[in-house]
């Protein structure tokens, strides 16, 4: 009886196999023959899912690209698709802080492929997820305020101060007088204007009803926004680190790091046959070397590095021709030097990522770019500031860095430099469509922190406990 019963559960199993088999549930060659397996397709970094529904805005001109052309500063006319100016060619350096530009651009572009895009505009606030302030903060520094002493300096504070006011009235009225803001010459910005902000202001409700939270202001210059940063600390940031950021103002849980737009050209053509001889210079560094704060390393290896042949490290300064310079170096060398800045990151290592060669990276502070996506040390090689500080002990460590590794790491370059171009129209992947996908991911937290303050009736405890 029992024989019956186990020929009978075994008819059964075997059926089931046979079954499982037949459908692709069961690969017995995961168990058996794991060697023979296919390898897995690496799956794509672009979300799923349907895009982000963002509310842009109508600022004036001068607010945006009115500051790219002084002829359109005033221009009455909305700002569209068809008339939307393209970033000028001869921008030189201050192309790296432009995260701001393309973002407003992908908003306004009217393609097709939404399935490519991780966020689209809607011109109902209602309906929206999230509310995108296209203020460009940073250009607004390197235009009007770049000297911090000059009278420039007062237009940036103006156009800070009166893109608050359209956003934020009760934060502004409390901290800024009537009387302060209608009494100070904003060199030519008429009176008029501020009272139609005003008047417009108390008519928004969208910043009021969330408290900022689920708004998104791109600050990717460290100076950008600067006077009034901390009015500003509930919004989703845009940023290149956290250098000039207080902790109780930004944040990796709350705010986005972006990537500086690089200016070197992106190497298309990286096609050789052996890159890794074809690369003659070990590693290649050509920047500024006098900066502040941890950037005061950048002299001390100058000292370390100097007088050795397969190392080029010079000292230099963003012009036309020093960027093209920088391009064909970066080109034949196998390694590039990113040494930290005035802050923990720069355009440098951007730059490198386009043209394949392999970062190192001397930054105890840095964060980087859609890192819970990319893992950076896949093609990148980390040092800390002590370690680079050993004489010897970095160019030895690049000597011996084994030929095939580099050549995986210079492989993966070309597979994830695309994720750090900026472009119009946007393509899928690319930075832009990085970067709404992480605005994404931060709502949850803003709409907890929303849902939260609405039933609050005490000041909250949570935060008085820290």
């Amino acid at each position: 009886m029992y024989g019956k019963a186990a020929i009978c559960l075994s008819f059964v199993i075997l059926f089931l196999i046979s079954c499982s088999i037949s459908v692709g549930t069961v690969d017995l060659r995961s168990y058996f023959f794991p060697l023979l397996q296919s390898p897995q397709v690496p799956r794509s970094l672009c979300a799923s899912g349907p895009p982000l529904l963002v509310y842009m805005y109508d600022l004036p001109r001068k607010f945006h690209v009115g500051m790219m052309d002084r002829r359109s500063f005033e221009g009455p006319a909305p700002v569209t698709a068809d008339n939307f100016p393209p970033w000028p060619s001869n921008s030189g350096i201050k192309k790296q802080h432009s995260v701001e530009y393309w973002l407003m651009a992908s908003l306004l572009y009217g393609g097709n492929g939404d399935e490519d895009r991780e966020a689209v505009r809607v011109s109902d606030p209602e309906s929206a997820e999230a509310f995108f302030v296209p203020f460009f903060s940073s250009l607004s520094f390197n235009t009007h305020g770049h000297n911090m002493t000059d009278p420039e300096t007062e237009v940036d504070r103006r156009l800070q101060r009166k893109e608050n006011l359209f956003m934020l009235p009760d934060i502004i009225l409390k901290s800024v007088s009537f009387l302060e803001l209608t009494s100070i010459d904003y060199s030519g910005i008429d009176l008029s204007f501020q009272v139609e902000l005003l008047e417009f202001l108390r008519k928004s409700k969208y910043y009021q009803r969330s408290g900022g939270r689920d708004h998104v202001i791109p600050m990717t210059h460290p100076n950008a926004f600067r006077f009034l940063r901390q009015e500003l600390n509930a919004s989703i940031l845009i940023v290149v680190d956290f250098g000039r950021y207080p902790k109780t103002m930004s944040s990796l849980s709350k705010d986005v790091v972006a990537p500086y737009v690089h200016v070197v050209d992106s190497f298309t053509d990286d096609d050789a046959l052996d890159p890794y001889e074809s690369r003659t210079t070990l590693l290649f560094f050509r920047g500024n070397t006098v900066r502040k704060d941890q950037g005061k390393i950048r002299i001390k290896l100058a000292k370390i590095l100097s007088g050795i042949d397969d190392v080029h490290y010079e000292k230099s300064v963003a012009t036309p021709k020093n960027i093209i310079m920088s391009t064909e170096g970066m080109r034949s060398s196998k390694f590039c030097l990113h040494p930290a800045g005035d802050t923990p990151s720069s355009c440098r290592l951007f730059d490198a990522i386009v043209s394949h060669c392999v970062p190192v990276i001397v930054s105890d502070k840095i964060e980087l770019p859609y890192e819970d996506e990319i893992d950076y040390s896949e093609f990148s090689i980390f040092f800390s500031m002590k370690e680079a500080l050993e004489p010897g002990y970095l160019v030895n460590q690049l000597r011996q860095f084994p030929k095939d590794r580099w050549v995986e790491m210079w492989k993966q370059l070309k597979n994830i430099s695309h994720h750090f171009e900026f472009q119009y129209p946007p393509k899928k992947e690319d930075g832009v469509n990085m970067l709404w996908r992480q605005v994404k991911r931060k709502l949850p937290r803003a709409q907890l922190a929303i849902h939260r303050s609405r039933r609050l009736k005490v000041p909250d405890w949570w935060q008085r406990r820290r």
